[in-house]
């Protein structure tokens, strides 16, 4: 029977947990609206602002939230810093796609209406409030609808690491104060066993009541509004960050050029695939942010260098943090893997070979709403007492992290091939590895490598939790519910617990370094080799 007071109280919870991720939306789509015009409409600002936004995007926040809630709870009295550390560290998960939104819509308004504007010699404000405002509205709210899944990430986690301070303060509500309070194994646990299973129902409640009482009615409103709204340029350009669009014959927008001479191809009269067409010769890649980003990576080096031939000690704390994090990056790797390996049968089945795509992609999206570090107690519950169950535990997170962004950015990829170029395997009995070759991974490819790129960045993100998650938080003490040997993340969580400031610092250049490294050396050459297949 179910405990209508317990059930009571993680309702209200709940809806404390919900005033801090609306608030959080609500500032994020503030300072998006104030960045993202700056950007779209100053060349300068556009140089230095999008190349750092991309950065951000892709650097692990939970990494720095130690300290955000140091500075939040010194500088603000009580629970007003704890709840606005919170709130904080949720912006920093909404605000970049945002951001991007934003900027995508401006710059595809009409030059007619930017050169009325300057005519009657309009003020910023006035071209902020009839022209930029509207013609970013429709983005702001289908990136709006991402960013609050992915806040939900943030707010647990955020909750659960306030609740695990007790030297300062703790929320006091919150669903992620519950779902930790109440998972297996811990005091309140014993006096009522279903109160984690009831916080995780009353989690999916609100995520669901969320979706269909404001997101769905905005969606439509947005639908309607862009239809009739004429201040917004007809021609339409694919949603993506600074990061991708800086590629020339950007893949996403490529495929369905691809498709459709895949089409071709299979009409001839031999039934054969023909070769590719030829290629012209690709366009150098002008990336703008890149010396932006070298700058960033010789500043930091520099730094650690001059520190490193200044303390044998802090030699020692670098090759601790080059140890863990290889060890991370293996576990991390390993379980892209295996979102791969079960995303993509996924994605082809619901592309090629059902006509009820709609509704698994529903289910899907509900799934995915239930973030994977609410989850992780029960997880734990499950393997314990078995061999390696730190690692198993830890790589069945990384992989919930990180298979929704595989799935998701494959399947929006290719909502731009039309229907009839997505049936030419029916058309002309195309079957078996001819049309895994080339059709299903054709197709997906330009999505696969946008998920990867995302999945990873996820699954860093939530290392410091599936690494090292204990009742207790960040203080490191309380019941240990999975704690690996050695990983970047157990070794943040440590540093911050202990208060070893330099080693923590030292771990998150590595890390930073780290990702921008791979993002700007190695993503951006696949996106490259992309281009030129399907260009």
């Amino acid at each position: 029977m179910v405990d209508l007071g317990l059930l009571a109280k993680f309702i209200v919870d709940a809806g404390y947990s919900w005033v801090r991720m609306f608030i959080a939306l609500g500032l994020s789509i503030a300072v998006s609206i104030v960045v993202g015009t700056w950007a779209a409409t100053s060349t300068r600002a556009e140089k230095i602002i999008l190349p750092i936004t991309d950065i951000l995007q892709t650097v692990p926040i939970l990494a720095f939230f130690p300290l955000v809630l140091a500075i939040f709870v010194v500088y603000l009295p009580g629970y007003i810093g704890i709840n606005a550390a919170v709130i904080f560290l949720i912006i920093t998960s909404m605000l970049w796609n945002i951001i991007f939104g934003v900027y995508e819509s401006i710059k595809t308004i009409s030059r007619e209406f930017i050169e009325v504007a300057d005519m009657y010699r309009m003020s910023f404000v006035t071209r902020l409030r009839k022209i930029f405002i509207p013609a970013a509205f429709p983005r702001i709210v289908q990136q709006s609808i991402l960013s609050w899944s992915i806040g939900l990430v943030f707010l647990v986690t955020s909750e659960i690491f306030s609740y695990g301070n007790p030297t300062c303060c703790h929320v006091i509500h919150g669903i992620g104060y519950d779902i930790v309070a109440y998972s297996p194994g811990s005091a309140l646990a014993a006096v009522s066993p279903d109160g984690y299973l009831l916080a995780i129902l009353v989690l999916i409640g609100f995520v669901v009541g969320t979706r269909f009482l404001f997101f769905r009615p905005l969606e439509r409103y947005a639908t309607r509004y862009m239809r009739t709204n004429v201040q917004v340029q007809a021609r339409s350009r694919p949603t993506v960050s600074w990061f991708h669009r800086r590629i020339p014959g950007h893949p996403i927008t490529a495929v369905k050029a691809r498709m459709e001479g895949i089409a071709k191809a299979v009409q001839k009269p031999t039934g054969a695939f023909a070769a590719v067409p030829p290629k012209t010769k690709a366009p150098r890649i002008k990336v703008r942010g890149i010396y932006i980003q070298i700058a960033i990576i010789i500043a930091l080096l520099a730094v650690f260098l001059y520190f490193m031939a200044t303390s044998h000690l802090l030699l020692s704390y670098e090759l601790m943090s080059l140890r863990a994090m290889a060890y991370s990056f293996v576990r991390i790797w390993l379980a892209f893997a295996l979102c791969a390996a079960i995303g993509i049968p996924i994605c082809v089945y619901l592309i090629f070979f059902t006509r009820h795509s709609s509704k698994y992609l529903m289910l899907f999206q509900i799934m995915a709403s239930v973030p994977a570090t609410v989850l992780l107690p029960g997880i734990a519950a499950l393997f314990v007492g078995m061999h390696f169950h730190s690692e198993i535990v830890t790589f069945i997170i990384y992989a919930l992290s990180g298979i929704w962004y595989v799935i998701f950015s494959i399947i929006a990829s290719t909502r731009a091939i039309p229907s009839n170029v997505l049936e030419v395997k029916n058309v002309y009995g195309v079957k078996g590895k001819d049309a895994w070759r080339k059709i299903y991974l054709k197709a997906i490819v330009p999505g696969f490598i946008t998920g990867a790129l995302t999945g990873i960045a996820a699954e860093w993100n939530v290392s410091i939790v599936a690494e090292n998650f204990t009742t207790s938080g960040i203080t490191g003490s309380g019941t240990v519910l999975n704690s690996v040997g050695i990983g970047i993340g157990k070794l943040l969580d440590y540093t911050a617990s202990t208060g070893n400031l330099p080693l923590l610092i030292i771990a998150l250049i590595n890390l930073i370094v780290m990702i921008i490294i791979i993002n700007t050396f190695v993503w951006k050459r696949f996106y490259r080799q992309v281009s030129k297949v399907y260009g």
